[in-house]
């Protein structure tokens, strides 16, 4: 998939805007976006293709005059520079006299670089209709297996970004694909109704449709184990962690708590414990667009800063957190490149891109093994935590209880994790030395302002409240 051509026609057009608004402000830079997603999907009783979620085509200014940044979007940026210059300021009129903070401009760094990136994409070979036709041979299959299965729903969303990044000294632009392929399964027995889901992801629509038919059997299996699970006895208990549930310890625990415009509003506890222990000593945490290769990657954030891969927790000291440009120009630090819009009528926040726990050195077997009693977790079903005062609660679609070091087979679901972050994370015990990232998620801040993301990591094995 090429680059956007008509972003492309305006490059000259973002470079002529930015000399005409830079007699006003002393840094300006345009962001010009083009997300062109699909959705393809089949279900019992339908089958349906269409434009995804996360479609867009437009522009975004940002200004900044020494106090203060301001933001302009609109779809186009066609005709007259000068006018449409003229237009932009007045608008902002009013918004100017609204700060008196002077901020020193000089770290808003406008190194020159100019440079296009790009990552292998395979979109363009494949058409709508090939891909429903997989999707409703995935659906036949599935519902085959198992006569208690009510339904069986299947959804392949391809989308590919094209972004131009223009300053005074800067003219960037990258473009890239990414595909997540999910299952959503609902099964009845007897009285009792199950749900549960699983799914694939990759760069290249090839590599999703190969790996797909693998996951549908075992998905099966688990609804109907779900079927007989029963509740959890609340309690504290060792606790082992498959990847999806690391991954949203790790995003709840120190991930939104690290988002550094947090900081700026003294909402993070998180602020106040840089460089102290906030983990055990084998725990080790990143987040990053360069960090791995996820629906969470790309080449340069939506402030122009080039992807990092940032070292959040090292050997359980809290060293650093994640920025977008603004709080790390109010901060006096330097940008992480985790400046994300939701799209370009939003505002730039600092958002996690891919956050996990690294590898350890512990084998998961040997960690099964020393739990006398307790649970093994699986599947991220949500989470929540509370920056300022470090709660955390996160919620895995079901647990295996482990008796004397071995899995059983009985089920609980769901399973409610609880506690206070420090206590979590200094609990840690052993590490794997398997690892994997889980590419197929969002998150919203707050509420909304959604971006996609990714986590994951190896198993832990922790001491928790379970419920």
């Amino acid at each position: 998939m090429a680059f956007s051509k008509f972003l492309d026609s305006r490059r000259e057009g973002c470079k002529a805007l930015v000399k005409e608004l830079s007699k006003a402000f002393s840094y300006v830079s345009i962001l010009g976006s083009h997300v062109v997603s699909s959705r393809i999907a089949a279900d019992r009783r339908s089958s349906v293709m269409g434009e995804g979620g996360l479609s867009e085509c437009g522009f975004v200014i940002k200004m900044h005059n020494g106090k203060a940044f301001y933001e302009y979007s609109l779809d186009d940026i066609s005709g007259d520079k000068a006018e449409l210059a003229k237009r932009i300021l007045s608008s902002l009129e009013l918004d100017r006299e609204l700060s008196d903070n002077t901020i020193d401009v000089k770290l808003l760094s406008d190194e020159p670089m100019v440079q296009s990136f790009s990552r292998e994409s395979d979109c363009d070979k494949y058409s709508d209709s090939e891909l429903l036709a997989f999707c409703e041979k995935m659906r036949d299959e599935a519902l085959a297996l198992d006569s208690r299965i009510l339904n069986f729903f299947v959804s392949i969303a391809p989308f590919t970004v094209s972004k131009l990044f223009i300053t005074e000294n800067r003219e960037l632009d990258q473009n890239y694909s990414w595909v997540n392929m999910n299952a959503f399964l609902v099964l009845r027995d007897g009285e009792k109704m199950v749900q549960t889901y699983d799914g694939v992801y990759s760069h290249l629509i090839s590599e999703v449709i190969a790996s797909f038919p693998a996951i549908v059997a075992p998905l099966v299996e688990r609804a109907g184990k779900l079927a007989n699970a029963k509740p959890i006895v609340p309690g504290v208990y060792d606790v082992i962690t498959d990847p999806t549930i690391s991954g949203l310890i790790a995003h709840e625990a120190f991930g939104h708590g690290v988002e550094m415009d947090q900081f700026v509003k003294d909402r993070a506890l998180a602020k106040e414990y840089v460089g102290k222990y906030v983990a055990s000593p084998i725990c080790n945490m990143r987040d990053g667009a360069a960090s791995a290769l996820s629906t969470a990657s790309y080449f340069f954030d939506d402030d122009g800063v080039l992807a990092h891969d940032t070292q959040i927790i090292k050997d359980g000291v809290l060293v650093a957190g994640i920025s977008d440009l603004a709080s790390a120009t109010q901060l006096g630090t330097e940008p992480t490149g985790n400046g994300r819009r939701e799209s370009y009528k939003r505002k730039a926040y600092s958002r996690m891109t891919n956050t996990f726990f690294e590898p350890g050195k512990d084998k998961l077997e040997d960690m099964i093994a020393s739990v006398k009693h307790g649970y093994m977790l699986f599947k991220t079903n949500n989470g929540m935590e509370d920056p300022k005062n470090w709660q955390i609660q996160c919620t895995a679609e079901y647990g295996i209880e482990i008796v004397d070091g071995k899995l059983t087979d009985n089920y609980v679901s769901p399973v409610v994790m609880s506690g206070y972050v420090p206590d979590l994370l200094k609990s840690i015990s052993m590490v794997s030395d398997d690892f994997k990232v889980i590419g197929s998620g969002g998150c919203g801040k707050g509420y909304k302002e959604w971006v996609r993301v990714s986590d994951g990591g190896p198993a832990l094995k922790v001491k928790v409240k379970l419920a």
